[in-house]
């Protein structure tokens, strides 16, 4: 029976809602174990939160794909979105196979890439005007980005980089990288020089979006005085 689409939007809605709590979740879930954990090796809690995470957004696209109209459309659109949906850590760690730290903390970070989807939709859900979401949508990406370079930057350097004292150190390293300015803190790992390129050019693309932003700002302030 086919779906009116009323009944799609209010599925599509109260997934998307269900994901962003499951996303807030993962994003704690991996900064304890980055934080607090022993840079080795995930902790078996973490994979529970994972996998189910995982298996939620697994249940998201499948559902979606069920009440879709053009199912080989939607399947092919959304093909990446599954791959990142997969528990790879789970798997790896099922079949007892030694996977080193530094892969690990990037497959890891995979399904949060899935969440940064499900807070667009809110951010088009609170915000109607077309400039004003994608300055929204940008501050969201470049603030959560930054965070997560952090964490990645503090896993990844914490024991290989005498400069780098805590995760606050790493927080603002990678807050003077986003805004251009630079740290002092160098990295030394291949996937610190990475982000460290990465960061500044992020926030160099935000110039643009923000003086736009402004700007109709200012054009929609003038024509309400006159």
């Amino acid at each position: 029976m086919s779906l009116s689409e009323s009944t799609r939007t209010e599925i599509r809605n109260c997934l998307s809602i269900l994901k962003v709590i499951a996303g807030v979740v993962l994003l704690a879930a991996i900064s304890w174990e980055i934080i607090a954990g022993d840079h080795m090796h995930f902790s078996r809690n973490y994979l529970i939160i994972q996998l189910v995470v995982c298996i939620l957004f697994l249940c998201d696209f499948f559902v979606r794909w069920a009440a879709s109209e053009r199912k080989a459309r939607f399947f092919g659109r959304n093909f990446l979105v599954l791959l990142i949906s997969i528990p790879y850590l789970n798997i790896i760690d099922w079949s007892s196979a030694e996977l080193p730290r530094y892969w690990a903390t990037l497959i890891g970070i995979m399904p949060l890439m899935r969440a940064f989807l499900a807070f667009y939709i809110v951010v088009q859900w609170l915000v109607d005007n077309k400039v004003r979401k994608l300055f929204f949508a940008y501050i969201f990406t470049v603030v959560v980005f930054t965070y997560i370079s952090a964490l990645v930057f503090y896993d990844y350097e914490i024991l290989v980089n005498s400069k780098l004292h805590g995760f606050g150190n790493a927080l603002w390293w990678a807050w003077m990288n986003v805004t251009t300015v630079g740290a002092e803190i160098f990295p030394v790992t291949t996937i610190g020089k990475i982000f460290c390129v990465m960061l500044p050019s992020l926030g160099m693309m935000f110039f643009p979006i923000f003086t736009t932003y402004v700007l109709q700002e200012y054009s929609h302030k003038k024509e309400s005085d006159q």
